[in-house]
């Protein structure tokens, strides 16, 4: 339990750097034999790419460190449960383990709306373990909500 809080303290740090840029606050990181190879943080805005989640640049950069699209000794921490793609994400580089921090219940594909994760008809299954952190990792993407829907209240009232 201590291990996995120190590994979501890193991706709840990844997360702050998509803030701070302006995008929903999710970061990952991934890590192999107790050291991580591989983070990221939300770049959809940035980037404009669909695809551009912290969980899918995550393991697209730890299948370039370990040389294979198979992560099957890695461990992936997300401060949000994993929507459908990343789920998707997750089975096919066959994680064996992930931790979220909050729960999703507009996209959650860990257990929340259903559980891709553990779907025993696909030929890989992971371990899920979540509420890692959850009320820091919620509190980040609550208050970026907040701000974001006050700005907008600001911008139609003409103020700056």
């Amino acid at each position: 339990m201590v291990k996995d809080e120190h590994y979501m303290q890193l991706a709840i740090e990844q997360a702050k750097r998509a803030r701070a840029l302006g995008e929903v606050p999710i970061g990952a990181v991934i890590v192999y034999q107790e050291e991580v190879i591989a983070s990221g943080y939300n770049q959809r805005e940035t980037s404009q790419l669909a695809s551009s989640h912290a969980e899918i640049i995550s393991i697209e950069k730890a299948n370039e460190i370990i040389g294979s699209w198979r992560l099957e000794k890695c461990t992936l921490y997300v401060t949000l449960e994993p929507c459908p793609m990343c789920a998707g994400a997750i089975v096919q580089s066959r994680v064996p383990r992930v931790v979220y921090g909050a729960p999703d219940p507009k996209a959650g594909c860990a257990g929340t709306l259903m559980n891709l994760l553990q779907e025993d008809r696909f030929n890989h299954q992971s371990d899920v373990i979540g509420g890692i952190m959850e009320e820091e990792c919620g509190k980040l993407l609550k208050d970026f909500f907040r701000e974001l829907r006050e700005k907008k209240k600001r911008s139609k009232s003409g103020e700056n």
